[in-house]
């Protein structure tokens, strides 16, 4: 009988934790590397050169990968003769894990998780509770697999119920282009196939608990037809040239993960899951010896390099930009930004909106400014602020109209796509929408010299700063004329490489 003591779990959980907020895996390194190498789109190949200059300067300073550090997702397989030396629930001990992990005062992680998710939405403060599944199975250990997800790329997840002689591959590839950009690609597909439509689910984020080896499948062949599909899904995809953010390029995913299961006669449950380019997980197993703890890799494995922008890239002043200024900018475009910008997310923008509907004035003044979607990592030590990376900007769409309408806004900052209505509304007020890279968040945090809240402190995180920034690199993804190039881009990639 193996005895596993609290405080060893807890510890372990924490470890875990910490260490993923800032060490990407190996296998995903090596595989964004190669990628980045073989990156012809200008666009895409910034992107990428963001990322993995981040992911080195996380793992040197052991800051958040992503602001978003994710809602913990846990897999236990406890041993039945495994006993608990404990006055707490495996679920308390997790949480408690995942309590002093987001709480560590030398890498404060962001609290991202509200109770009354229909309701109130009162952040919880400390990212508790995590999502755990548990099996009991034969053996005298607990095997742990912990994730953290962003909530970009799990909002992405989609699930259908085909008919058993759909063509799996088809859907993918119809669904992927509606997904957006939002999960911030290039990361991993993961597919669950089979069982019900809440096994397919959790088949899916399963798949992506597993290390990036498509190309070793490649080499050797696929040998049934979950790897057949792999291999098919896999190929097809790159070609629709979403490439990196969205941008258009020639990858979009790294890999193609994909778990099956036993279903009824008259159905096939597909579930489709994204990780995004900050993908976190690891895994350890507790034998009743003490705590496991994770062992810091080699950073060898890291390509040592240096985010230097496009020499065309433009230098942009946002405290006396002009609309002539904004009118000149054009899709594609790589732009570095210094001065004053506000910040702010949905519920920022939810009571902006509710202060406009009373006719009341706003406690900030929008006039000329550009507002960056962000809810920052709070900052440690000598840091003006933690991890910084945009959040998904289609989520303020509802918002634009009225916003540009009514208090003269210039532009907005965020990552991935714009949707029609507010394509429209930009077109309209000749107002403008950058992307900074998802995936780049302690590298932009570097550009932020100054910050303070200018309002809404009780939200935390969705509280409304002003960042004083310099030099931060963005690219024009929507122009004054309405053009974007989350629309163009993809097209031209996939013509210009397939």
């Amino acid at each position: 009988m193996t005895i596993i003591k609290q405080t060893d779990f807890i510890e372990s959980i924490a470890d875990a934790l910490q260490f993923i907020s800032y060490y990407h895996p190996e296998d995903f390194i090596k595989a964004m590397h190669e990628a980045w190498k073989r990156e012809k789109a200008p666009a895409a190949k910034d992107a990428m050169l963001q990322i993995l200059v981040n992911s080195r300067m996380c793992a040197e300073g052991k800051r958040p990968i992503c602001q978003d550090t994710g809602i913990v997702t846990v897999f236990l397989k406890i041993g039945m003769q495994v006993s608990w030396n404990s006055e707490l629930s495996v679920d308390e001990m997790v949480n408690e894990g995942v309590r002093r992990a987001y709480l560590h005062p030398d890498n404060v992680l962001r609290a991202s998780i509200l109770t009354e998710p229909a309701g109130a939405r009162i952040n919880t403060k400390d990212n508790t509770p995590a999502v755990i599944h548990m099996s009991v199975v034969p053996g005298n250990t607990v095997e742990v697999q912990i994730a953290a997800k962003g909530g970009g790329s799990e909002n992405k997840a989609k699930l259908v119920m085909l008919n058993p002689s759909d063509s799996i591959v088809d859907w993918v590839l119809k669904t992927l282009p509606t997904m957006g950009a939002g999960w911030c690609p290039p990361g991993m597909l993961g597919i669950g196939i089979g069982g019900t439509a809440e096994k397919a689910a959790l088949l899916a984020k399963e798949s992506l608990m597993e290390s990036i080896d498509i190309h070793e499948l490649r080499e050797r062949g696929a040998k049934n037809r979950i790897e057949e599909l792999r291999l098919e899904i896999m190929d097809k995809v790159n070609q629709l040239g979403i490439g990196a953010q969205g941008l258009g390029g020639l990858t979009t995913v790294l890999d193609i993960k994909i778990k099956d299961y036993p279903t009824h006669a008259a159905s096939l449950p597909v579930c489709m899951i994204p990780n995004c380019a900050a993908t976190r997980h690891t895994h350890f197993t507790l034998d009743g010896t003490g705590p496991a703890l994770q062992t810091a890799p080699d950073l060898s494995a890291w390509p040592n390099l240096v985010y230097t922008p496009a020499d065309n890239a433009q230098r942009v002043n946002l405290d006396n930009v002009t609309k002539d200024d904004i009118k000149r900018w054009k899709p594609g475009e790589i732009l570095l930004l210094s001065g004053k910008i506000l910040t702010g997310r949905d519920a920022a923008h939810k009571r902006i909106v509710e202060i406009l509907d009373k006719g009341e004035q706003l406690p900030v003044d929008l006039r000329g400014r550009f507002i960056y979607y962000v809810g920052p990592v709070d900052p440690v030590r000598d840091e003006v602020m933690g991890p910084a990376g945009p959040t998904t900007a289609t989520r303020m769409d509802k918002f634009t109209e009225q916003i540009l309408s009514q208090t003269g806004l210039f532009g907005m900052i965020g990552k991935a796509e714009r949707g029609d209505t507010a394509i429209e509304s930009i077109k309209k007020h000749q107002s403008a929408y950058l992307v900074a890279v998802g995936g780049s968040a302690y590298l932009v945090s570097k550009a932020i010299i100054g910050a303070k809240v200018l309002a809404f402190p009780e939200m935390g995180m969705e509280a409304i700063y002003e960042f004083e920034v310099k030099d931060m690199p963005v690219t024009v993804a929507v122009d004054s004329k309405g053009e974007s190039v989350h629309k163009t881009g993809p097209g031209e990639w996939q013509r210009i490489a397939f």
